[in-house]
Formats: C-alpha cells, sequence, structure tokens
C-alpha cells in the first residue's frame, strides 16, 4: 500500500427523480415497483440513459441508480444496503457478495485504463513512464477499487512505481480533479475520457496488461428480484450491448484468455 492518503468521497450518488418506494401507484392507480441499481462509477452515463430507455419500455418500473466505486458499492451491500442489482467494474468486487447473488453473475463489458490530464496537456506526459516525474501531480484510484487495482497491475506489468500524491475511491474523482487542473495527470477508463470537459486523454503502450471486466447480477439482498431480472437481461441483450459500445464500452469476450 503506497504512504499517501486516501481522500473520501460521497459514498454514494442516487441518480434519478424518484419519490416511490419499492412499490407504490402512479396517479392514475396502476402500481409501480421501484429496482434498486448499484453500479460502478464509471458506468453512471451510460447506464443512466440505459434505466431512462427501460422504464420508457416498461411503463410503471422505476430505475433508481446509486453510483460509487465498487468496493464501497460491495461493502454497502454487505452491510444490508437494498439493492436489487449489482454491476461491478470488477469481478473480485462481485465476488465480495456472493453469498447475496440471486442466481448467477454475468459479464457484460470489458474497459482499460488510459492516461487522463488537462486540455493542453501542461504537464507534458507523453505515456505511463513519465507520470513517475516527481515534479507532476498525479492522482489515481485507491488499491481498493477496481481502476486502483488495474492501475497496480499496469506499474508491475510496465516496471513503473508511481508516487500519486492522491489515491481517490472511485474514477470519477480522480477525472474530477484532473478537470479541474488539481492535478497533472490521472488514470481513469477509457470510456471516462468523454465524461467530463477539460479533459483529454493519452494512450499508452501496456494498457492492455489489465483490462478489467464488469459484471452484473440480481441481488437478494432487495425487493424486486423479478423486476431486477427484467432490468438485467436489457443490459446484457441487443439494446443494452448496443448502448455500452456506443459509450465505448468493449464486449465482455474481449478479455477471453487474458
Amino acid at each position: 500500500m503506497r504512504g499517501h492518503t486516501t481522500i473520501a468521497t460521497v459514498a454514494a450518488v442516487a441518480v434519478g427523480a424518484l419519490t416511490l418506494g419499492a412499490c407504490g401507484a402512479h396517479n392514475d392507480g396502476a402500481t409501480s415497483t421501484t429496482i434498486d441499481v448499484y453500479a460502478a462509477a464509471s458506468l453512471s452515463e451510460v447506464f443512466t440513459s440505459l434505466a431512462r430507455q427501460y422504464e420508457a419500455a416498461h411503463p410503471g418500473v422505476d430505475v433508481r441508480l446509486t453510483f460509487a466505486g465498487s468496493s464501497e458499492l460491495a461493502a454497502q451491500i454487505n452491510e444490508g444496503a437494498p439493492a436489487d442489482v449489482f454491476a461491478s467494474a470488477n469481478e473480485a468486487q462481485m465476488d465480495a457478495v456472493s453469498s447475496h447473488i440471486d442466481g448467477a453473475a454475468e459479464l457484460f463489458a470489458s474497459n482499460t485504463l488510459t492516461i487522463a490530464v488537462p486540455t493542453g496537456n501542461p504537464g507534458g506526459v507523453t505515456d505511463f513512464a513519465s507520470l513517475a516525474n516527481p515534479n507532476l501531480e498525479v492522482v489515481v484510484c485507491a488499491p481498493t477499487v477496481p481502476c486502483g487495482a488495474a492501475t497496480l497491475e499496469i506499474e508491475q506489468s510496465l516496471g513503473v512505481t508511481l508516487s500519486p500524491v492522491s489515491e481517490l475511491t472511485n474514477v470519477t474523482d480522480v477525472l474530477g480533479s484532473v478537470a479541474s487542473g488539481e492535478a497533472d495527470a490521472g488514470l481513469v477508463y477509457l470510456t471516462d475520457i468523454g465524461r467530463a470537459p477539460g479533459v483529454e486523454g493519452i494512450p499508452f503502450v501496456g494498457s492492455d496488461a489489465a483490462i478489467t471486466r464488469y459484471p452484473i447480477a440480481v441481488m437478494t439482498t432487495g425487493d424486486a428480484q423479478d423486476a431486477a431480472r427484467g432490468f438485467v437481461d436489457y443490459v446484457l441483450g441487443s439494446e443494452g450491448q448496443s448502448a455500452m459500445a456506443a459509450a465505448g464500452f468493449a464486449a465482455p469476450d474481449a478479455t477471453a484468455g487474458k
């Protein structure tokens, strides 16, 4: 573990205008069901879009989204958080909640890391090795978070040891630090680059040493398993997979044999 301080962030961010409980009633008297989906921070944009599409196609179903680092979400689920669905940014955090899975977890996407820098690249970052420059303010995810675990894998693979000024609890915070100019560079997922203005990506040789695979599963901790299964099937189906691809995620089988 590095000697730098891990900066805590808000435990989770609830997304969507939802005023109903797990079961409620619309104004027309029809009953409704709320699906609580806990998803990795790197999925925030695409899952928000998918949730709205799913709701439009399934009147009476509301999807309530909570985004945070996968390890943080897994800890919340193990402590009794009422998740109906968990979409993790790696398999290790899904394994951490294995006793709460209803059925089996299934892979639905994969991702790789890239270097994020402020627009114009004022720090002059050129490749992964340049992130070891002591004059650069570099931020990464904490090792317990999937993006942090992937960063460590790449460091070991390339023989480069980083000395980040901060290890953050999710990839969105890393992206925000770079976008605000607080950091000269950060390691984020390839799909994150388009999520924040003022940021540009620098691909690097060796990023494929750590390909992150995303599993999704229905959880027993919630109270809407049947409805949750429908949402999971939607993510795994053609519409969900098309949306994931459009957002820059690779297919889960892209990691076969890795």
